[in-house]
């Protein structure tokens, strides 16, 4: 890499919620025009938040700061301006009015892509935080707010067969870990 193209990051603003879109119009706008020399990465820090509706788990994946996206480039020639003519683009971060755009220092960089790394690894490799024969609560449901034993767990699918007296007879269920909580 000669020391005329080097890469350094900046911050996009985008129009809240339309960060997606500016990711693929600057990789689309940048093909287009053969500028991948000086557009290395395009980034939308996201991060899995698992919401339980309906008794079902959904992962989505949000945006980890809303309104801005990261581009590791070397901002020569037209570039700045060809990504401040995109739609939903509003302009770089750290400039003043009219000036140039400010690189994130290195510290910051690698704070915000160990903070990517963490967040897709940490998906679910949290521990299993239930016991067999533990006694739980159910909490969500059509068993809301009886008590069951732990009979079994199944860490792959995170759910426990849970043991529940109803009408003083026990019964079987199979729960996700979200369904009951420790008593």
């Amino acid at each position: 890499m000669t020391e005329s193209n080097v890469k350094k990051w900046y911050v996009v603003r985008a129009v809240s919620g339309q960060e997606n879109k500016v990711k693929a119009y600057i990789e689309t706008e940048i093909n287009r025009l053969g500028m991948g020399d000086y557009i290395s990465q395009v980034l939308v820090p996201t991060e899995k938040v698992v919401t339980v509706k309906d008794g079902k788990k959904i992962a989505k994946d949000k945006v980890y700061f809303p309104g801005y996206v990261m581009i590791e480039a070397n901002l020569a020639g037209e570039i700045p301006h060809i990504i401040k003519s995109i739609t939903s683009v509003i302009g770089f971060l750290g400039e003043v009015k009219g000036g140039d755009p400010v690189p994130l220092r290195l510290s910051e960089v690698n704070r915000m892509l160990g903070k990517v790394d963490e967040l897709a690894v940490n998906t679910d490799t949290r521990a299993i935080p239930f016991n067999i024969g533990e006694t739980i609560k159910v909490i969500d449901g059509p068993f809301n707010g009886f008590n069951g034993t732990v009979e079994k767990i199944n860490e792959e699918k995170r759910k426990l067969e849970v043991m529940v007296k109803i009408f003083g007879r026990k019964t079987p269920l199979e729960l996700s870990f979200m369904q009951v909580e420790k008593v």
